[in-house]
Protein backbone atom coordinates (compact mmCIF):
# COMPACT_ATOMS: atom_id res chain seq x y z
CA UNK A 1 0.00 0.00 0.00
CA UNK A 2 1.36 3.42 -0.97
CA UNK A 3 1.92 6.21 1.55
CA UNK A 4 -0.94 8.17 -0.01
CA UNK A 5 -3.32 5.25 0.49
CA UNK A 6 -2.22 4.90 4.12
CA UNK A 7 -2.79 8.59 4.82
CA UNK A 8 -6.10 9.06 2.96
CA UNK A 9 -8.41 7.77 5.76
CA UNK A 10 -6.84 10.18 8.24
CA UNK A 11 -7.10 13.37 6.17
CA UNK A 12 -10.71 14.28 7.11
CA UNK A 13 -9.77 14.16 10.78
CA UNK A 14 -6.58 16.14 10.25
CA UNK A 15 -8.74 18.79 8.57
CA UNK A 16 -11.02 18.73 11.60
CA UNK A 17 -8.06 19.22 13.92
CA UNK A 18 -6.54 22.00 11.80
CA UNK A 19 -9.84 23.89 11.68
CA UNK A 20 -10.34 23.60 15.42
CA UNK A 21 -6.76 24.71 16.03
CA UNK A 22 -7.08 27.79 13.81
CA UNK A 23 -10.80 28.50 14.25
CA UNK A 24 -11.18 28.81 10.49
CA UNK A 25 -12.06 26.31 7.78
CA UNK A 26 -10.01 28.09 5.10
CA UNK A 27 -7.04 28.75 7.37
CA UNK A 28 -7.00 25.19 8.69
CA UNK A 29 -7.30 23.69 5.23
CA UNK A 30 -4.33 25.74 4.05
CA UNK A 31 -2.15 24.14 6.73
CA UNK A 32 -3.31 20.66 5.74
CA UNK A 33 -2.63 21.42 2.08
CA UNK A 34 0.85 22.69 2.95
CA UNK A 35 1.46 19.50 4.94
CA UNK A 36 0.54 17.29 2.00
CA UNK A 37 2.68 19.36 -0.35
CA UNK A 38 5.64 18.92 2.00
CA UNK A 39 5.12 15.14 2.09
CA UNK A 40 4.90 14.94 -1.71
CA UNK A 41 8.00 17.11 -2.11
CA UNK A 42 10.09 15.10 0.35
CA UNK A 43 8.52 11.68 1.04
CA UNK A 44 11.79 10.48 2.56
CA UNK A 45 11.29 12.88 5.47
CA UNK A 46 7.99 11.30 6.49
CA UNK A 47 8.49 9.52 9.85
CA UNK A 48 8.20 5.83 8.95
CA UNK A 49 9.00 4.54 12.44
CA UNK A 50 5.52 5.43 13.74
CA UNK A 51 1.89 4.79 12.77
CA UNK A 52 0.93 6.66 9.54
CA UNK A 53 -1.66 8.77 11.37
CA UNK A 54 0.88 9.81 13.97
CA UNK A 55 3.41 10.59 11.24
CA UNK A 56 0.84 12.70 9.37
CA UNK A 57 0.06 14.82 12.43
CA UNK A 58 3.78 15.11 13.16
CA UNK A 59 4.34 16.53 9.67
CA UNK A 60 1.41 18.89 10.16
CA UNK A 61 2.92 20.20 13.38
CA UNK A 62 6.25 20.78 11.66
CA UNK A 63 4.44 22.99 9.12
CA UNK A 64 2.36 24.67 11.83
CA UNK A 65 5.39 25.54 13.94
CA UNK A 66 7.43 26.85 11.03
CA UNK A 67 4.71 29.05 9.52
CA UNK A 68 3.57 30.44 12.87
CA UNK A 69 7.09 31.30 13.99
CA UNK A 70 6.88 34.95 13.00
CA UNK A 71 3.30 35.53 14.15
CA UNK A 72 3.24 37.72 17.23
CA UNK A 73 0.57 39.67 19.12
CA UNK A 74 1.80 42.88 17.49
CA UNK A 75 1.02 41.46 14.05
CA UNK A 76 -2.42 40.11 15.00
CA UNK A 77 -4.76 42.90 13.93
CA UNK A 78 -8.27 43.19 12.54
CA UNK A 79 -6.75 43.38 9.09
CA UNK A 80 -5.66 39.74 9.34
CA UNK A 81 -8.63 37.94 7.78
CA UNK A 82 -12.29 38.28 8.66
CA UNK A 83 -13.78 39.27 12.00
CA UNK A 84 -13.77 35.71 13.33
CA UNK A 85 -10.09 35.19 12.56
CA UNK A 86 -9.23 38.60 14.02
CA UNK A 87 -10.88 37.82 17.36
CA UNK A 88 -9.33 34.36 17.31
CA UNK A 89 -5.87 35.80 16.80
CA UNK A 90 -6.37 38.26 19.63
CA UNK A 91 -7.41 35.48 22.00
CA UNK A 92 -4.64 33.19 20.80
CA UNK A 93 -2.12 35.85 21.67
CA UNK A 94 -3.19 35.60 25.32
CA UNK A 95 -2.54 31.90 25.80
CA UNK A 96 0.14 29.29 25.28
CA UNK A 97 -0.17 27.57 21.86
CA UNK A 98 1.19 24.29 23.21
CA UNK A 99 -1.60 24.03 25.77
CA UNK A 100 -4.28 24.33 23.10
CA UNK A 101 -2.54 21.77 20.93
CA UNK A 102 -2.30 19.34 23.84
CA UNK A 103 -5.99 19.83 24.62
CA UNK A 104 -7.18 19.19 21.07
CA UNK A 105 -4.85 16.28 20.41
CA UNK A 106 -5.95 14.37 23.51
CA UNK A 107 -9.57 15.42 23.99
CA UNK A 108 -10.74 15.79 20.39
CA UNK A 109 -8.37 13.64 18.34
CA UNK A 110 -8.04 10.86 20.89
CA UNK A 111 -4.25 10.64 21.00
CA UNK A 112 -2.66 9.27 24.14
CA UNK A 113 -0.61 11.65 26.28
CA UNK A 114 2.49 9.83 25.00
CA UNK A 115 1.49 10.39 21.37
CA UNK A 116 0.55 14.02 22.03
CA UNK A 117 3.93 14.57 23.67
CA UNK A 118 5.63 13.17 20.55
CA UNK A 119 3.58 15.40 18.26
CA UNK A 120 4.24 18.66 20.08
CA UNK A 121 7.75 17.67 21.18
CA UNK A 122 7.40 17.84 24.97
CA UNK A 123 7.80 15.35 27.80
CA UNK A 124 4.78 13.14 28.45
CA UNK A 125 4.59 14.49 32.00
CA UNK A 126 3.90 17.97 30.62
CA UNK A 127 0.82 17.06 28.58
CA UNK A 128 -1.64 16.83 31.48
CA UNK A 129 -0.62 20.20 32.87
CA UNK A 130 -0.81 21.76 29.40
CA UNK A 131 -4.37 20.47 28.95
CA UNK A 132 -5.43 21.82 32.34
CA UNK A 133 -3.85 25.18 31.50
CA UNK A 134 -5.76 25.38 28.21
CA UNK A 135 -9.12 24.64 29.82
CA UNK A 136 -8.56 27.21 32.55
CA UNK A 137 -7.61 29.92 30.08
CA UNK A 138 -10.45 29.21 27.65
CA UNK A 139 -13.05 29.03 30.40
CA UNK A 140 -11.88 32.42 31.66
CA UNK A 141 -12.56 33.90 28.25
CA UNK A 142 -15.90 32.35 27.28
CA UNK A 143 -19.53 32.15 28.40
CA UNK A 144 -22.52 31.41 26.17
CA UNK A 145 -26.16 30.40 25.88
CA UNK A 146 -26.43 27.02 24.17
CA UNK A 147 -29.12 25.33 22.04
CA UNK A 148 -28.94 21.51 21.97
CA UNK A 149 -30.40 19.63 18.98
CA UNK A 150 -30.49 15.95 19.98
CA UNK A 151 -33.33 13.39 19.81
CA UNK A 152 -31.84 10.75 22.16
CA UNK A 153 -32.94 11.74 25.71
CA UNK A 154 -29.99 10.20 27.58
CA UNK A 155 -27.44 11.80 25.27
CA UNK A 156 -29.28 15.14 25.41
CA UNK A 157 -29.23 15.05 29.21
CA UNK A 158 -25.55 14.20 29.23
CA UNK A 159 -24.72 17.08 26.88
CA UNK A 160 -26.87 19.46 28.91
CA UNK A 161 -25.00 18.49 32.09
CA UNK A 162 -21.65 19.08 30.41
CA UNK A 163 -22.78 22.49 29.14
CA UNK A 164 -24.04 23.58 32.56
CA UNK A 165 -20.95 22.24 34.33
CA UNK A 166 -18.87 24.50 32.09
CA UNK A 167 -20.87 27.49 33.32
CA UNK A 168 -23.01 27.99 30.22
CA UNK A 169 -26.79 28.35 30.01
CA UNK A 170 -29.00 25.98 27.98
CA UNK A 171 -31.70 27.79 25.99
CA UNK A 172 -33.51 24.57 25.04
CA UNK A 173 -33.30 21.00 23.76
CA UNK A 174 -34.86 20.29 20.34
CA UNK A 175 -35.57 16.85 18.88
CA UNK A 176 -36.68 17.84 15.35
CA UNK A 177 -35.64 20.33 12.68
CA UNK A 178 -38.75 22.48 13.08
CA UNK A 179 -38.45 22.54 16.86
CA UNK A 180 -34.78 23.51 16.64
CA UNK A 181 -35.47 26.42 14.32
CA UNK A 182 -38.42 27.60 16.44
CA UNK A 183 -36.34 27.51 19.63
CA UNK A 184 -33.49 29.36 17.96
CA UNK A 185 -35.81 32.09 16.70
CA UNK A 186 -37.54 32.40 20.06
CA UNK A 187 -34.38 32.56 22.17
CA UNK A 188 -31.26 33.25 20.13
CA UNK A 189 -28.36 31.01 21.27
CA UNK A 190 -24.66 31.82 21.25
CA UNK A 191 -23.74 28.21 20.39
CA UNK A 192 -25.53 25.26 18.78
CA UNK A 193 -24.74 21.59 19.49
CA UNK A 194 -26.45 19.48 16.81
CA UNK A 195 -26.96 15.84 15.96
CA UNK A 196 -27.49 14.97 12.28
CA UNK A 197 -30.30 12.40 12.39
CA UNK A 198 -33.34 13.62 14.34
CA UNK A 199 -36.51 12.07 15.78
CA UNK A 200 -38.88 12.58 12.84
CA UNK A 201 -36.21 11.62 10.27
CA UNK A 202 -35.52 15.29 9.72
CA UNK A 203 -31.94 16.52 9.47
CA UNK A 204 -29.89 18.42 12.00
CA UNK A 205 -27.82 19.68 9.07
CA UNK A 206 -30.93 21.29 7.57
CA UNK A 207 -31.90 22.72 10.96
CA UNK A 208 -28.49 24.34 11.27
CA UNK A 209 -28.71 25.72 7.71
CA UNK A 210 -32.10 27.28 8.56
CA UNK A 211 -30.70 28.86 11.72
CA UNK A 212 -27.57 30.15 10.01
CA UNK A 213 -29.74 31.75 7.32
CA UNK A 214 -31.16 33.99 10.06
CA UNK A 215 -28.03 34.76 12.11
CA UNK A 216 -24.43 33.69 12.61
CA UNK A 217 -23.67 31.32 15.46
CA UNK A 218 -20.89 28.76 16.06
CA UNK A 219 -22.02 25.15 15.57
CA UNK A 220 -20.66 21.85 16.83
CA UNK A 221 -22.02 18.68 15.21
CA UNK A 222 -22.14 15.60 17.45
CA UNK A 223 -22.92 12.56 15.32
CA UNK A 224 -22.46 8.84 14.82
CA UNK A 225 -22.15 9.54 11.09
CA UNK A 226 -19.08 11.79 10.62
CA UNK A 227 -18.62 10.54 7.07
CA UNK A 228 -21.74 12.47 6.07
CA UNK A 229 -19.98 15.72 6.90
CA UNK A 230 -16.28 14.93 6.36
CA UNK A 231 -16.57 14.42 2.62
CA UNK A 232 -14.00 16.91 1.36
CA UNK A 233 -16.45 17.77 -1.44
CA UNK A 234 -18.41 20.60 0.17
CA UNK A 235 -18.04 23.05 3.03
CA UNK A 236 -17.37 21.01 6.15
CA UNK A 237 -17.94 21.91 9.80
CA UNK A 238 -15.10 23.40 11.77
CA UNK A 239 -16.15 21.46 14.89
CA UNK A 240 -17.26 17.82 14.68
CA UNK A 241 -17.48 15.21 17.45
CA UNK A 242 -18.00 11.52 16.76
CA UNK A 243 -20.37 9.39 18.85
CA UNK A 244 -19.82 7.69 21.19
CA UNK A 245 -17.97 10.60 22.74
CA UNK A 246 -16.00 11.31 25.88
CA UNK A 247 -17.14 14.19 28.07
CA UNK A 248 -13.69 15.72 27.76
CA UNK A 249 -14.11 15.78 23.98
CA UNK A 250 -17.35 17.76 24.20
CA UNK A 251 -15.83 20.16 26.72
CA UNK A 252 -12.82 20.75 24.47
CA UNK A 253 -14.97 21.37 21.39
CA UNK A 254 -17.27 23.79 23.23
CA UNK A 255 -14.31 25.68 24.62
CA UNK A 256 -12.66 25.92 21.22
CA UNK A 257 -15.83 26.94 19.35
CA UNK A 258 -16.54 29.74 21.81
CA UNK A 259 -12.90 30.73 21.93
CA UNK A 260 -13.08 31.65 18.25
CA UNK A 261 -16.49 33.33 18.33
CA UNK A 262 -16.37 37.11 18.32
CA UNK A 263 -19.79 37.41 19.98
CA UNK A 264 -18.86 35.31 23.01
CA UNK A 265 -18.44 37.40 26.12
CA UNK A 266 -15.64 36.89 28.67
CA UNK A 267 -16.51 34.88 31.74
CA UNK A 268 -17.07 36.85 34.91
Amino acid sequence: MSLGQQLAPHLPFLRRYARALTGSQSHGDRYVRATLEAIVAAPGEFPREVDPRLGLYRMFHAIWNSTNYEESPENMSAADGDGQEAIARARLARMTPLSRQALLLTAMEGFTPEDAAYLIDVDTSEVESLVAEALREIEKQTRARVLIIEDEPIIAMDIETIVRDLGHEVTGVAVTRDEAVALAMEDRPGLVLADIQLADDSSGIDAVKDILAEFEVPVIFITAFPERLLTGERPEPTFLITKPFQRSTVKAAIAQALFFDQATVPAV
